[in-house]
């Protein structure tokens, strides 16, 4: 099969307009089809192995996530996402496990937080970002702790999301108290929805 079909056959099955080095060497072409590729206007180079079609729409949630995949969208970020939060994040929340570095993150407009491998794993959730695409983001619960616990985080939105949660039909108080606990935000909590409910 010629290159060039290789890479339209590739190129069609991507649903969402992206693809990787690992694909096309998978596929047995070297990679240096990719940079003719970008050379010629075809694709652009998004980040490391990762590579959009000029033609697609961009979903920068969606392709961050794609590139640094242990990033989980958090905090004010992950508000705003999940519909508690009207402001558009400037610069975008993700957490990642201690010890997850990766130089280019520095080069990201993105706010970096990090947690004990123990604490990362919970409460993760998978949504359509804005544009329809899969991302991963902290569920509510585990948000509205993330920014009660940290600084940073306007005083403004947290009240604000902390009014909408109390007021929602498909609150879980008890899941809520639960990540309290494990994050230690337990006395903060308590405090929110004494005021509320």
């Amino acid at each position: 099969m010629e290159i060039n079909e290789t890479i339209s056959e590739l190129l069609q099955a991507s649903t969402d307009g992206t693809i990787t080095t690992a694909q096309v060497t998978k596929a047995g072409l070297h990679r240096s089809v990719l940079q003719k590729l970008v050379d010629c206007g075809e694709l652009y180079r998004y980040g490391r192995g990762l590579y959009v079609k000029s033609s697609a729409w961009e979903d920068d949630f969606y392709l961050l996530q794609r590139k640094y995949e242990r990033g989980i969208y958090s905090h004010d970020t992950a508000l705003y996402l999940l519909g508690y939060s009207d402001r558009t994040p400037a610069k975008y929340t993700m957490t990642f496990p201690k010890g997850y570095n990766t130089p280019s993150l520095k080069q990201e407009n993105i706010t970096v937080k990090r947690v004990v491998p123990k604490n990362y794993e919970f409460g993760i959730i998978e949504i359509q970002s804005p544009s329809g695409n899969p991302i991963r983001v902290y569920d509510l619960e585990r948000t509205l702790c993330d920014i009660l616990r940290g600084s940073g985080s306007d005083i403004q939105i947290v009240g604000e999301a902390m009014k909408r949660y109390a007021a929602s039909k498909t609150k879980d108080i008890h899941k809520l108290m639960q990540y309290a606990e494990q994050l230690r935000v337990k006395p903060k909590v308590l405090h929110y929805m004494e005021v509320l409910l």
